[in-house]
């Protein structure tokens, strides 16, 4: 180790960078402000209920299937698999435009009722 190292270290363990190598923080590589529906939640929310809720549906409807191989396991999976991330996939946009409607009906209600008075 070289002495300048060894003497950046302070005595007392608190690590700070010397001062010319400031920390920058930058700013969002990118941002969303839907318009409607956001596509980018109804996405991230399909994954995780699909394998949350797939998996244990896989595992459930495979037990009176007999699958010899795991290609057959494999193929029983993705097909079973595919159903069930359709399914989710549709439910969970459904459930994303039901919320932005009832949302922006409530809006309008208010925005109306505000004008009535």
């Amino acid at each position: 180790m070289s002495n300048q190292t060894l003497n950046s270290v302070p005595k007392n363990g608190e690590f700070k960078p010397p001062p010319s190598r400031a920390i920058l923080v930058r700013e969002p590589v990118e941002t969303s402000n839907p318009d409607g529906v956001d596509f980018g939640w109804v996405m991230q929310v399909t994954f995780v209920t699909t394998i949350l809720v797939g998996a244990p549906v896989v595992a459930l409807l495979s037990i009176p299937v007999t699958l010899e191989s795991w290609g057959d396991r494999a193929a029983f999976a993705i097909r079973v698999g595919a159903v069930v991330w359709i399914l989710t996939a549709i439910s969970v946009f459904a459930y994303a435009k039901y919320t932005l409607e009832a949302e922006e009906g409530n809006d309008q209600d208010s925005s109306e009722s505000s004008r009535e008075e």
